[in-house]
């Protein structure tokens, strides 16, 4: 019988409708947690909502206005949120830019989690203590954040630097939760799941190759294994020893991009996303 670690807990997961998202959603569940999942097919997130108990919330981290319904979805569904596990994201060709014009790596792997996050910030501090938790990746160490160039508009994008930098970001967007909201008893952490055999590289040309080759079982691990970090962290709960703080799988502290630890990055990056999404 699983230990009901997660019993009375609220949880948010993005990026759900599979891979390593889902996973996630069903374990919690399965440790009690009342779960909500979201992401952008509704018919690979149905039966995931359907194990969880809760109904799926279709969200493409593409619009930004999906991003505001979501919002205001989950806010109509419970007062709470104990954990949120911003999991959605993926490696995308930078020239096919999102609805609202955005190069696809920043917009989906930091400024829709960025824009939801805050949105949802009334929740999660009414729980208490809380926690955010960040997919990041080991990809990190290939970013470049350009402040004054966040879209690519000035220099060219490649898209796997462009996705480092989209992970890079969420380590970056962790310190800056960690130094402006630990008043409202909400922590944050990033983590790196791992190399996960998942359907992460499906809208990459170059990753999704890998990924559907035989060489997907050298370079893997299984969605399982990659969804145990997340589990662990959302057991762990807001632990003060961890906010700001990133993971490789279960290591605190993994190797990081110098720029993760810049207050002018942390700061920058904050202020012109708040700008971007209409916040500031």
């Amino acid at each position: 019988m699983t230990e009901q670690t997660m019993t009375g807990k609220t949880v948010l997961v993005t990026g759900a409708s599979d891979g390593i998202g889902a996973e996630s959603a069903k374990v919690l569940a399965d440790k009690g947690a009342t779960v909500y999942v979201t992401g952008r097919s509704a018919d690979k997130l149905r039966p995931v909502a359907e194990a969880v108990g809760t109904e799926p919330l279709i969200a493409d981290f593409s619009r930004l206005d999906d991003v505001r319904r979501l919002a205001a979805d989950v806010a109509g569904r419970t007062a709470t949120i104990d954990v949120l596990l911003n999991n959605a994201g993926g490696t995308f060709h930078p020239s096919k830019k999102t609805h609202d014009g955005h190069e696809p790596n920043f917009q989906v792997n930091h400024l829709a989690p960025f824009l939801l996050t805050q949105l949802l910030r009334p929740q999660l501090a009414a729980a208490g203590t809380s926690l955010v938790v960040n997919t990041s990746s080991v990809g990190n160490l290939m970013g470049k954040i350009v402040l004054d160039d966040l879209d690519y508009e000035h220099r060219r994008a490649i898209e796997l630097p462009a996705y480092g930098t989209g992970k890079l970001m969420n380590i970056v967007f962790t310190r800056g939760i960690a130094q402006r909201w630990a008043d409202d008893g909400i922590v944050s952490v990033a983590v790196h799941p791992g190399p996960v055999g998942s359907s992460f590289g499906r809208d990459s040309w170059f990753v999704g190759l890998v990924y559907r080759s035989p060489l997907k079982r050298f370079a893997t691990i299984s969605v399982a294994d990659g969804a145990a970090p997340l589990v662990a962290l959302a057991e762990r709960g807001p632990d003060p020893e961890v906010d700001g703080r990133y993971f490789s799988r279960f290591s605190i502290d993994g190797r990081e991009n110098k720029q993760a630890k810049d207050q002018s990055i942390i700061d920058g990056l904050w202020e012109r996303s708040e700008s971007l999404v209409g916040l500031a």
